[in-house]
Order: structure tokens, then C-alpha cells, then sequence
């Protein structure tokens, strides 16, 4: 019975801690987002600029506070953003326009 315990304690804490980096994931990508060029993301084919803001702001909120599914959809949202559009929008902002 410990054991289980213990290891529940575990996951709670990494689980928290995890969410934790996201959250701070989401704020720089929420600060990245605001200083790219506003028509960057149209030539992207991505959400306008200020919905990119909106949901970074949302996930950063949902990930900071113990909001159970929430904070996954906020992972994946930022997961999104870092993966497919940030690298997307460099490369157009930097005129590689080889995606």
C-alpha cells in the first residue's frame, strides 16, 4: 500500500511539474507569436495572429492551474504551435519558402 502511494505522489508531482514547463512553453511562444509579423501567419495558411495569441494565453492559463483535461488540450495546443506553426512561419519570415 506505500508503494502505491509513493508512486502516486510521484506522478502527481512530475505530472504538476510537467505541466508547469508547458506553461512557460506556451508563455514564450505567446510572446513569440505577438512579435511575428501580423501577415505571416495568412501567408502560412494559419489561424490569424491574434487566435495563435488567444489559444497560447489559454493553454498558458490552463496549464498553470490544476484544470484536468484542460491542461492536456493546452499541451497540445502549444505542442502545435512549437511543431508545426512556429517552424512554419520562420521559414516564410525568413523567405525559405520550401514547407
Amino acid at each position: 500500500m506505500a508503494f502505491a502511494t509513493a508512486l502516486f505522489a510521484f506522478v502527481n508531482i512530475f505530472q504538476n511539474n510537467l505541466f508547469r514547463v508547458l506553461a512557460v512553453a506556451a508563455i514564450v511562444g505567446l510572446i513569440l507569436a505577438l512579435t511575428t509579423r501580423e501577415d505571416a501567419f495568412p501567408a502560412g495558411d494559419r489561424h490569424p495572429k491574434m487566435i495563435w495569441v488567444a489559444i497560447l494565453g489559454g493553454s498558458a492559463f490552463a496549464m498553470l492551474f490544476p484544470l484536468p483535461i484542460l491542461s492536456w488540450v493546452g499541451a497540445v495546443a502549444t505542442g502545435i504551435y512549437w511543431f508545426d506553426v512556429r517552424p512554419q512561419l520562420r521559414s516564410i519570415i525568413n523567405g525559405e519558402y520550401n514547407y
